[in-house]
């Protein structure tokens, strides 16, 4: 692929560059992809922009770099704190004053997601200091997938409110964690405060960022609409530019974006209208972040020994998850078998993983190298299969407005499109 790519580069010539060309043509295809996987299968369209993705990675794409860096890393990271800032805005905090299972639900699951992953690595011979990056990795569920497929099915109910709670606040921990973990990866810790300063740094750098990204906000909509097409710009531009300061600051740009969403709920707690205003632009951003992460991921090394670990990880970590979800169900308002769904629901891996994956390769290179063969082939895997088991999960809850079934042919075909 990139003899023929070399080759096109030597007669064609483009104004924005080659590669522009090579990811506007990719991105048309993934969204083609995409529209006919949800047309035929009924599955969600994430499931066809990783499929072209995959098969650009493996062809041998080299549009996407790695470690991610640059305009690749920026754009991940902004398409992540979109998504991040929706679902902070989705979680009112009085929520677990009323209902403080929830949270113990949350922490129960992560807990037993990071225990068991470490522990099962550690077994299968991997160093500590590389099992303990893999079980932050598999710690994230995607709120970016999840999102997803709760609006391609058109999804609302108990089972898609909780596995979108659940699987933000799983982020929430991954991210803060993580990227300490990645601060701290050369340096060795003597101490209990040299083992939590970097935590205190990431939070209270993102926190900052979050509070004054949420207090513009809030005077904004002192005067504007939440419903105006310029507050959503204004949304988009701020959401960017906390985006390049926070990472920047020693913070995590998701991170801040997350708690930004939050703490605006906080203080503007009214129902907003923004996703729907967002439109076609935060669409094509967050189809990008699915194909950049798995034109990434399917350029990982599949050799044979590795297969093995990876699919231990997937294993531990659904049942992990599932289990996590079901101990701290008691009493939490929810039935057994939607903890169940609820459980299935978080299987997604994908952009976050990804960004963490990412600052242990730039952390360490020998490190991070063994953490990425492993993290990369089960982010792949998990983009594609944690779709559809939270397809099937959220069709199973009987919260889907619409029946498992392809669109009918025809001109209700674009009608029909949430």
């Amino acid at each position: 692929m990139n003899e023929i790519l070399s080759f096109w580069g030597q007669w064609l010539r483009p104004s924005a560059g080659l590669p522009t060309v090579q990811w506007s043509l990719l991105l048309a295809v993934a969204a083609i992809a995409g529209y006919l996987c949800q047309r035929h299968t009924g599955l969600p369209k994430v499931v066809g922009y990783s499929l072209v993705g995959t098969a650009a990675g493996l062809a041998g794409f080299s549009g996407a770099v790695w470690p991610l860096q640059g305009t690749g890393l920026f754009l991940l990271e902004l398409g992540i704190s979109i998504v991040l800032f929706e679902c902070g805005g989705r979680i009112p905090l009085r929520w677990f004053r009323h209902n403080p299972m929830v949270l113990v639900q949350s922490i129960a699951e992560s807990a037993l997601t990071y225990f068991a992953v470490y522990w099962v690595m550690v077994w299968l011979d991997m160093p500590t200091h590389v099992a303990g990056p893999l079980a932050l990795v598999a710690l994230a569920a995607s709120p970016a997938v999840l999102t997803r497929v709760v609006a391609d099915t058109r999804a609302a109910g108990p089972v898609t409110e909780r596995a979108i709670v659940l699987a933000t606040l799983s982020t929430l921990y991954a991210l803060t964690l993580g990227s300490a973990r990645a601060e701290q990866i050369n340096r060795q810790s003597n101490s209990l405060l040299d083992t939590v300063y970097p935590v205190m740094v990431v939070l209270g750098v993102s926190i900052i960022v979050a509070a004054v990204l949420s207090l513009v906000l809030r005077m904004a909509l002192r005067f504007m609409s939440p419903t105006s097409e310029n507050t959503s710009m204004l949304l988009l531009a701020l959401i960017a530019a906390a985006t390049a300061v926070a990472a920047h600051m020693g913070g995590s740009a998701p991170l801040a974006a997350l708690l930004g969403g939050m703490l605006l709920k906080q203080l503007h707690p009214r129902p907003w209208a923004w996703p729907r205003q967002l439109g076609s632009a935060s669409a094509l951003l967050t189809m990008l972040m699915f194909v950049l992460v798995s034109t990434v991921a399917a350029q990982a090394d599949w050799s044979g020994p590795v297969a093995g670990v990876v699919l231990a990880l997937i294993a531990v970590r659904l049942v992990a998850k599932a289990v996590g979800v079901g101990l701290g169900n008691v009493g939490s308002g929810a039935s057994w078998r939607q903890a169940l769904w609820v459980g299935c629901a978080m299987t997604p891996m994908s952009s976050i993983a990804l960004l963490i994956a990412s600052q242990f390769v730039v952390a360490s290179p020998s490190t991070g190298h063994l953490i990425a063969r492993v993290a990369l082939p089960a982010i792949l895997l998990m983009e594609v299969l944690g779709a559809v088991i939270a397809t099937v999960a959220i069709y199973r809850a009987g919260e889907s407005s619409k029946p498992w079934a392809p669109l009918s042919r025809g001109g209700n075909g674009d009608s029909r499109e949430p």
